[in-house]
């Protein structure tokens, strides 16, 4: 009498169990890494000019804020500093 926990005689999957000889991948030729270069880039959304400038003035700002910040608290280290230390 089988059990539930008992193996089965069941025929293994199809290549399960047999080793294939993997092939390297082939090499891209330069011609043909550019071809695919340039079909990618016709793919991009490119910004408009004044999406453009926005999100560079947007970065800019973001900059001097996180340059206010930083020096501000540089600022207040080095004043809390001078205060312990004299």
């Amino acid at each position: 009498m089988a059990t539930e926990t008992d193996e089965r005689d069941e025929p293994e999957a199809k290549g399960e169990g047999k080793r294939k000889k993997e092939k390297s991948p082939r090499r891209t030729t330069p011609a043909l890494f550019v071809r695919q270069i340039i079909a990618e880039l016709r793919k991009v959304i490119w910004p408009t000019r004044r999406e453009l400038i926005t999100y560079t003035v947007a970065a800019l700002i973001f900059v001097l804020i996180m340059v206010g910040i930083v020096s501000g608290v540089d600022y207040g280290l080095q004043q809390g500093i001078y205060a312990i230390f004299g």
